[in-house]
């Protein structure tokens, strides 16, 4: 698809009307949600019981490397204040990008979050740690040629463009706090082979760190790293690449140097695989929070639990999907554990992978145990509504949106009629339009599947039993 045809003509404007929950019901699941997480946190012996049993399990396990990059979203083409949105359950309907009015048919709230359905850890037979690493090292490296033949390729690009946008958001956050020649310093958690190297240069970040549970991943990224730097662009960042698992390893005693302190934290589509345990997603986020500075960002991109909990309470059986992604569950729908919820995804062309639910209240209250302060949480439809105009060139240029009509010689990815609906009622409907930019249904249907966070480090206070304790901003 032509970059200049979606910069100029493709508007990305979206029309039509979002649908909310009812108040009642609304406040009702918040209450439960309230009540479940004060009830999980404030249980110290069980969460001291827990340890220990993770403890002797991780005993028998490999240590490899921190999580990954999904095959969604690993290739790399070439602000104002963000006001707080509340973790709630409310789903609007959504509409397919640019210039379309297309309802989502799966928008409804989740019902599945009372005290009972929430009742705690799961049991999970297995470290599903060592399967993560072992996927991502299997992964065959693809040109670009093949990628682009691919059927989600403009999916790809769209959650590239998302990511792209929320690194410069941050970024650009950062260094307004910043005199002009002070040094940015960035922790990549889960970088997978490097898919966000071009953003740091762009950025003209000063140092980064990546770390990725697979080694040959870690090995492929700093082969990027060092071709990146043979080319005839502005001084590159300093780097340095870590092969460990971060959700068991504390990564600050990797570092070349332990007493860095870092600006900006990124984990892109990961985090959730922390959840399989309590003590792994604590391990996360002290490895996000422990080196970063008081006033710095934790930023990445996360599956919206109440998306797929509402998925999967309109299905029938256990799995939901269509053309180009499938999930299936592992849990029941009416008792949906805090950690170990399982499933697994499975995205065209890539072999499925197991990954955990994660529970946005709990991820909220965690976070803040390490001084992380919640200040956006946006589903991806949304974060993109805010973020269009401003990132209109970048959406060109990324050819994150497919043209329509195609041009004689370029056929439209999705094969089914319904995947363009949208497209054609728009066109019927407006004037001047010659050709939009748009993504097929199915393609939508997997985007908003997630959504975009950012925390905030907390000032700390050390008590007199040398205990931190946060200060909120």
């Amino acid at each position: 698809m032509s970059a200049e045809v979606v910069d100029s003509e493709a508007g990305v404007d979206r029309v039509g009307d979002e649908r909310q929950s009812s108040p009642g019901a609304e406040k009702q699941c918040q209450q439960q949600q309230t009540s479940v997480v004060e009830e999980q946190l404030a249980d110290d012996a069980a969460a001291a019981t827990s340890a220990a049993e993770e403890k002797q399990s991780d005993s028998s396990s490999s240590q490899q490397a921190t999580s990954r990059k999904r095959a969604h979203e690993d290739s790399e083409p070439v602000p104002k204040k963000v006001a707080r949105t509340e973790l709630d359950d409310t789903s609007k309907d959504s509409n397919v990008p640019s210039d379309l009015s297309t309802t989502s048919k799966n928008r409804d709230n989740v019902n599945a979050t009372d005290s009972n359905q929430h009742s705690g850890q799961s049991t999970v037979p297995a470290d599903h740690t060592n399967i993560v690493a072992s996927h991502y090292n299997q992964l065959e490296e693809k040109g670009l040629s093949q990628r682009n033949q691919s059927r989600i390729i403009h999916m790809r690009n769209f959650n590239n463009w998302l990511k792209s946008t929320l690194i410069k958001e941050y970024i650009d956050k950062t260094k307004q706090k910043k005199s002009l020649n002070d040094p940015l310093k960035v922790l990549d958690m889960c970088c997978g082979k490097g898919g966000d190297l071009y953003k740091w240069r762009d950025g003209y970040v000063t140092h980064v760190i990546f770390a990725d549970i697979a080694a040959v991943s870690v090995e492929q990224c700093q082969a990027r790293y060092r071709d990146l730097g043979n080319r005839r662009y502005p001084p590159l960042y300093t780097a340095e690449f870590l092969a460990y698992d971060c959700t068991k390893v504390r990564l600050r005693e990797k570092y070349k140097d332990v007493t860095v302190q870092l600006d900006l934290v990124s984990c892109q589509f990961a985090f959730h695989y922390s959840f399989e345990s309590l003590q792994q997603a604590e391990c996360m986020f002290k490895n996000a929070s422990e080196s970063l500075k008081a006033g710095g960002y934790f930023i990445g991109t996360i599956p919206n639990a109440y998306e797929l909990m509402s998925r999967y309470h309109k299905a029938d059986g256990k799995k939901i999907g269509n053309e180009i992604y499938s999930i299936e569950f592992q849990f029941d729908k009416n008792d949906v554990p805090l950690f170990g919820a399982k499933y697994h995804f499975h995205l065209e062309g890539v072999v499925d992978c197991p990954e955990f639910l994660v529970y946005p209240p709990m991820f909220e209250k965690l976070a803040w145990k390490y001084g992380l302060e919640l200040v956006m949480f946006e589903k991806f439809e949304d974060y993109y509504e805010r973020q269009k105009n401003d990132g209109k060139t970048r959406l060109g240029k990324m050819q994150a949106l497919e043209t329509y009509p195609p041009s004689q010689d370029v056929p439209l990815r999705g094969k089914v009629p319904e995947d363009y609906q949208h497209a054609i009622e728009y066109m019927q409907s407006s004037t001047g339009h010659r050709k939009i930019g748009t993504l097929s249904q199915a393609e939508w249907d997997a985007i908003t599947l997630y959504s975009v966070f950012a925390f905030q480090k907390a000032k700390t206070h050390w008590n007199a039993e040398g205990k931190p304790e946060y200060i909120k901003t």
